[in-house]
């Protein structure tokens, strides 16, 4: 499949000919006239590149370059600029803000094309590299990282082990590294003023936590503790932030995970608010299935009291919620694990 280059450029004959260099070159080319357009279409299409004019009307490239390294779902796109000015100033500007290149005006065809092709290489390769294994997290460090004094990182990471229901940190104290699971799972969880949890997220084997109150520099927000045997990865906090700072490809993955946990609370949040137990009951098992069901089976072990703090609700209302789905034939339970049996009818719950 051929990747997909989104040229914005404001000179037609310039971004016509670039188009043609790179459909020639066996790219698929999207184009656009000035930056606010190219913003519109890099949104919409998540090309796999980026070349942009700096110099243009409406937005400029360094505009585009600011918006599209804000959001998300376009943060880690490889992005070139491309201008006729060669003063240090742009240069230095464009870097800082997180372009992969400068190319300047006139160009060699085979200079640009080395440059997309490092590019699109380098790209690829943090994607490939980063499978949810300890190994495939030192393969991303490694790829990513750019720097020889970052090496510690990946060579001399500490593992620690801790058991079922072992706490890993608490709230209130102070964020000291960034913690990687290799093997397990971990339960964020908040407790109110009568003891009670709410657990915000059941996290597996190749995920992050611990970054958030770590970027922000605050008291952690929540607890966290194992709820099984689990094997972590212990990243100190000075190398985890070096990374961070030194190299766009980690800043970009970190603003999507915190992107994705204010989403996910939120989220959350509303179904408490405005859900009935039987709807969230059927929803947190909907969840515990897509991210921890047991091998290829529709089978989930979880803690009667780790789905109640889910749920946000008392244990016991979560057991009668159970039984009742067992008894509609939704649900089987044995021995403590449940499988799905219908879950089209979990799915269609109302509220």
């Amino acid at each position: 499949m051929s990747k997909k280059i989104l040229v914005i450029e404001d000179n037609p004959d310039v971004r016509e000919n670039l188009a043609e260099i790179l459909e020639l070159s066996n790219f698929e080319v999207l184009t656009a006239e000035n930056g606010k357009i190219g913003v519109e279409v890099a949104l919409l299409e998540k090309p796999d590149l980026v070349i942009c004019d700096v110099m243009m009307p409406e937005l400029d490239g360094f505009g585009v370059l600011h918006i599209l390294s804000k959001k998300p779902e376009t943060a880690d796109i490889p992005f070139i600029f491309l201008t006729a000015k060669a003063d240090k100033s742009d240069f230095r500007k464009g870097m800082n803000l997180g372009a992969d290149d400068y190319i300047t005006k006139p160009f060699e065809d085979v200079e640009l094309l080395d440059a997309i092709e490092t590019r699109l290489r380098k790209s690829d390769r943090l994607k490939k590299s980063f499978d949810k294994t300890a190994a495939g997290l030192n393969s991303f460090i490694n790829e990513a990282k750019g720097y020889e004094a970052l090496r510690k990182l990946s060579e001399d990471r500490q593992l620690k082990t801790y058991q079922k229901k072992e706490l890993i940190f608490q709230e209130s104290e102070h964020p000291r590294q960034l913690y990687f699971i290799s093997k397990g799972k971990v339960k964020l969880f908040k407790t109110n003023d009568d003891g009670k949890e709410l657990t915000l997220k059941v996290l597996k084997e190749g995920e992050f936590f611990g970054h958030i109150d770590l970027i922000k520099g605050t008291k952690y927000n929540e607890s966290a503790a194992a709820t099984e045997s689990a094997e972590l990865a212990i990243i100190p906090k000075d190398d985890f932030f070096a990374l961070l700072h030194a190299n766009k490809d980690v800043s970009s993955k970190m603003i999507k995970m915190l992107a994705d946990d204010v989403v996910e609370q939120e989220e959350q949040l509303l179904h408490l608010a405005y859900h009935s137990i039987r709807k969230r009951v059927s929803e947190a098992l909907i969840m515990l299935h897509e991210r921890y069901a047991i091998g290829d089976t529709s089978s989930i072990s979880i803690l009667r009291d780790d789905l109640a703090s889910i749920v946000g609700t008392a244990k016991e209302s979560v057991i009668r919620t159970l039984t009742d789905f067992k008894n509609e034939k939704l649900i089987d339970i044995d021995n403590g694990i449940i499988t799905i049996l219908d879950m089209k009818k979990l799915q269609a719950m109302p509220n």
